[in-house]
């Protein structure tokens, strides 16, 4: 018995066939593999010109010729290609993934090829319930004309047609719409898709009888003058894309196949938003989304090319990321950056316009291009305490470039520092500060350094050492109050007058000021470890104006309450001047100056008459 279980389990056993359910298989091209039904038209095309390429390919003067009949729910689709014989039938149509491309020694023209025939021919499922494909070959003159007829239910039949009905080469595709699906095989639907999807295909395809292809391609074309060709792109890329740009960048890479343009957007953009281009394989459109198409820094652009070289993924609908599409995208990205380069050398005003707009990306690419930082240096515009400048131009007037890296550090110190003639390069916006920091790279000898409180606070004058001394008791009683909040009181004399007191802090300030308030939340554990954080960075503090007549007022005050709620107003005035958020202690503090002022302002002595 074990023997005979031995011999049995080591018996051969014969192979078994997939059995492909083709509802299921049409329900997943429909849902997953392709975003849209209109892709049946795309594949449809595919196989034609691929069978005309391979006619060609033996027959160089062949015709080649696609026409599309679309009327009452049925659409007819014509090519003067190699056609098929009934051998080829059973192999190529009713074997799924096997590609025509294989076969009789085609293998080495591959490259020439679209699609395959049985997949693409398979996709027309998605808006057909009946398929009939009537082909005779070119290769074999002799062959009867051959009948394929397809149902979606996976049955199929295959007849021979006689002698007498022999059409020319080629091959004829009916499809017979399903059910809720009759408006993808409309005249205006076909015409709509097969001008989207062919317009620049190398064959004579016609929808009825009006042209559908438009060929050479906007960018390849004989224009009378520079000018003349600047119009006619634009015009393209507002048809196109929907906006009419700010220049035209040619993007030609012949050892990757790839001609085109790419458009400059007339409004900026954000550096998140993926850009989507427009890519055609050997003519057909390929994808309208391509977002891997160019580096990451070329957001302000959008791209219409037409590639031999770059790899589709299974649907057909994006391109596959490998090494070329790699190489390309670097090839594009040096095409863009040689424009930049040209318009600082020979156009400047075309130049200024684009920074206006996209000073962004061009600062995103400086980042880690040295060359091209070093080339828009002149021209890229930064915020700064001497209005909108270069960099370039800002480190001509200042010894020493002094940046801030937040928005709000920059306010808070601009007035100030600006008045004691101390040049401040607001490095808060994207890749600024960056970019400020990589300047001595490519200006040697530049001095660049961040801009703290004590930097600040060192810029403006001391008072005199006798004058500080007589207002002891004020500052002491000043910074009494502030204490509790994390701030200290100094006193300095600074420009301009108008402004009572500044309020300084830095980043260590700020995260010392946090803990502690962490801390004071925290229960005993946390406190304990909070505590053990504690730093030695310095406090945020208020600078008061010696030579405000405010502060002066304030400082001969004789009541240290009075004292405490005027420096409580001045701590929350400069807070309202540096637009920092206010922390709720810091709005509680306002709230409670404010109210203690109205008392004092609005208390009345009792032995005074109200009336006097």
């Amino acid at each position: 018995m074990d023997s005979q279980t031995s011999q049995s389990s080591q018996a051969p056993q014969s192979p078994h066939t997939f059995q492909v359910d083709l509802r299921g298989l049409v329900d997943l091209l429909s849902h997953h593999l392709y975003s849209s039904p209109k892709v049946y038209l795309r594949e449809l095309l595919q196989n034609a010109v691929d069978a005309i390429t391979a006619r060609r390919a033996e027959q160089p003067d062949a015709p080649a010729t696609v026409r599309l009949h679309a009327e009452g729910g049925a659409l007819r689709v014509e090519d003067s290609g190699v056609g098929l014989t009934e051998a080829d039938v059973h192999s190529l149509l009713a074997t799924i993934g096997r590609s025509s491309k294989q076969d009789d020694g085609l293998e080495s023209a591959r490259s020439d090829f679209l699609g395959q025939f049985g997949i693409g021919l398979l996709a027309c499922f998605v808006v057909a319930e009946r398929i009939r494909v009537v082909s005779c070959s070119a290769r074999t003159p002799d062959a009867a004309p051959v009948e394929w007829t397809a149902a979606d239910d996976g049955s199929y039949t295959v007849r021979t047609l006689p002698a007498e009905a022999r059409p020319e080469p080629g091959t004829t595709v009916h499809l017979v719409a399903r059910a809720g699906a009759g408006e993808w095989l409309t005249e205006e639907r076909v015409r709509s898709l097969a001008r989207d999807f062919g317009s620049l295909l190398p064959y004579d395809l016609r929808v009825g009888d009006e042209a559908v292809t438009d060929l050479p391609a906007p960018w390849d074309r004989a224009y009378p003058s520079p000018a003349t060709r600047r119009v006619a792109l634009a015009r393209h890329c507002h048809d196109l894309f929907g906006f009419t740009p700010l220049d035209a960048i040619d993007l030609k890479v012949p050892l990757a196949g790839i001609r085109g343009v790419a458009y400059v957007l007339p409004t900026a953009v954000s550096p998140a938003q993926r850009a989507s281009h427009r890519v055609h394989l050997k003519g057909m459109l390929l994808t309208e989304r391509a977002e891997q198409l160019l580096p990451d820094w070329a957001f302000f652009v959008r791209c219409v090319l037409d590639t031999d070289s770059l790899r589709p993924t299974a649907s057909r609908e994006s391109l596959y990321e490998d090494e070329t599409l790699a190489a390309v995208r670097e090839a594009l990205g040096e095409r863009i950056r040689s424009w930049l380069t040209g318009l600082a050398a020979g156009d400047p005003e075309r130049l200024s316009a684009f920074l206006s707009v996209h000073h962004l990306g061009v600062k995103s690419l400086a980042r880690h291009d040295t060359d091209m930082l070093r080339t828009m240096l002149p021209w890229l515009p930064f915020e700064t305490t001497d209005g909108r400048l270069s960099l370039e131009e800002f480190a001509q007037r200042h010894a020493v470039v002094h940046f801030t890296r937040t928005v709000e550090e920059y306010r808070q110190v601009a007035p100030i520092a600006s008045a004691q003639g101390v040049g401040v390069v607001n490095g808060g916006y994207t890749y600024d500060s960056e970019l400020v920091e990589a300047l001595p790279s490519v200006r040697p000898g530049t001095v660049v350094a961040e801009l703290d409180a004590d930097t600040v606070t060192a810029h403006l004058d001391a008072v005199d050492p006798g004058e500080e001394l007589a207002l002891s008791a004020f500052l002491a009683a000043a910074r009494a109050k502030l204490d509790p909040l994390g701030c200290d009181v100094v006193l300095r004399a600074f420009h301009p007058l108008s402004v009572p007191a500044l309020h300084l802090d830095d980043r260590a300030a700020r995260h010392e000021q946090a803990r502690a308030e962490a801390e004071e939340q925290a229960d005993d554990l946390w406190a304990g470890i909070l505590g053990s954080l504690r730093g030695s960075a310095p406090r945020a503090r208020l600078v008061l104006n010696h030579l405000n007549p405010l502060v002066r007022r304030i400082a001969s005050l004789a009541d240290p309450e009075l004292i405490g709620t005027a420096t409580e107003s001045l701590y929350g005035q400069a807070l309202l001047m540096a637009q920092r958020p206010l922390r709720p202690a810091d709005s509680a503090l306002l709230n409670r100056s404010f109210i203690g002022l109205l008392e004092w302002a609005t208390h009345t002595d009792p032995g005074r008459d109200d009336r006097g």
